[in-house]
């Protein structure tokens, strides 16, 4: 994995400053990428992949909304969960003010996997964020 280093204020001792690693995003997968990855190790079709994608990703949504948590075998656990403004009653509380969050837990062997990850540092890659 390619990190860069970002030198930043400690929060406790402003005026220490440390380097920090931070991952390089070195782009983005879409649906359609890991579909014909997967169908490159499988003797499914991307067409087969893509069609189980896209359901699964259709059905998440109804299932959090359901109160379901969904494991994902070892790799993780989803779940929804609610931030709101307070109220001093409930009959004060306004719905408007919720706003759903997504809680991602990985499982233990993500966790593993990436535990085993190396690291480089990307040339010329470091910033300098608080002050």
């Amino acid at each position: 994995m390619k990190i860069k280093l970002v030198k930043r204020a400690n929060p406790q001792k402003k005026t220490e400053k440390k380097f920090y690693a931070n991952a390089v995003n070195a782009g983005r997968k879409t649906l359609r990428d890991i579909s014909r990855d997967i169908a490159g190790r499988s003797s499914l079709t991307r067409g087969d992949i893509d069609n189980v994608l896209l359901n699964f990703v259709e059905c998440l949504p109804g299932y959090l909304r359901d109160g379901f948590s969904i494991q994902l075998g070892e790799f993780c656990t989803l779940r929804a969960s609610l931030s709101s403004k307070g109220a001093a009653t409930e009959k004060e509380f306004k719905t408007e003010s919720i706003k759903p969050r997504i809680v991602f837990t990985p499982g233990v062997e993500l966790k593993r996997a990436l535990s085993e990850t190396t690291y480089e540092t990307a040339k010329g890659e470091m910033e300098i964020k608080g002050g």
